[in-house]
């Protein structure tokens, strides 16, 4: 699927957080938005995903405005995984995936072989096998959020917006959660993504947009984007970036005595 922003402004009770921002996003690509907190990128999704209504501007899904667009259809073709997702019941991990069917489904409809298909195969790309009849409070953090990127799998979406999917989670959990997203971005998936961890987005997006104060300050290529000035401008620190020439990726290191040396003055 494609995405285009066009001047979009949002708002919370008058304070403006998004202002003027356009962004493309190309078919069958991850872009990475980076920015630091309060830069805008959870508002941004959601305004993407048609969660908000903009203030002002337009989101086009594949070239139709989202307002035109029915919500039954969007829910089938954008799925979403958000920073902070939890269950209320205790709910099986096959049956929080199977969540994931509902909006291809009319009221009262039964699973079809074509629903319980997609949802084995969300548990399988997301390696959940082991976990099925386990319930989901049960499980660990990364656990769970394996279960609700499979919840979002299940939906076999044209688009995956993904709000900070491996905060806080241990680094084998980040690989594992990035490792499947990218397996599934190659076979045609549109994916738009924030990530706090700018290493992160530099190994697995295709581009990144660095956000800042509402809008889109640069979207290019991760070296491209994350360079020492770029990053020091939004985000006040300084680093080091390494080219890897053979991985064909940047690497970057905070400049631990620049703080040593403020904390000192």
């Amino acid at each position: 699927m494609k995405v285009k922003v066009d001047g979009l402004r949002f708002s919370y009770n008058g304070k403006s957080v998004l202002k003027d921002l356009d962004l493309p996003v190309r078919e069958g690509e991850f872009l990475g938005l980076v920015g630091p907190n309060g830069s805008g990128k959870t508002t941004l999704l959601k305004n993407i995903g048609g969660v908000l209504e903009p203030d002002n501007g337009t989101v086009y899904l594949d070239g139709e405005e989202i307002p035109r667009i029915p919500i039954k259809e969007i829910a089938t073709k954008v799925a979403a995984l958000q920073q902070e997702t939890t269950v209320g019941f205790d709910f099986t991990v096959r049956e929080v995936v199977e969540m994931g069917r509902f909006p291809h489904l009319d009221r009262f409809e039964r699973h079809s072989d074509g629903d319980l298909r997609a949802v084995e195969r969300a548990i399988d790309v997301t390696d959940l096998r082991d976990f099925t009849d386990r319930y989901v409070n049960q499980l660990s953090g990364g656990e769970k959020q394996r279960v609700f990127l499979a919840l979002a799998l299940a939906q076999e979406p044209d688009l995956l917006l993904l709000d900070e999917p491996t905060a806080s989670l241990d680094i084998n959990y980040q690989i594992k959660i990035m490792e499947t997203v990218k397996s599934l971005q190659s076979e045609g998936l549109t994916v738009v993504a924030a990530i706090h961890d700018l290493n992160l987005a530099a190994q697995y997006a295709d581009r990144v947009a660095l956000l800042c104060d509402g809008s889109v300050k640069i979207i290019g290529d991760p070296p491209e984007v994350l360079t020492r000035e770029n990053i020091a401008e939004v985000f006040g620190v300084e680093v080091e970036v390494e080219n890897s020439e053979a991985k064909g990726t940047i690497h970057i290191f905070p400049k631990t005595d620049s703080f040593r040396t403020r904390e000192v003055k």
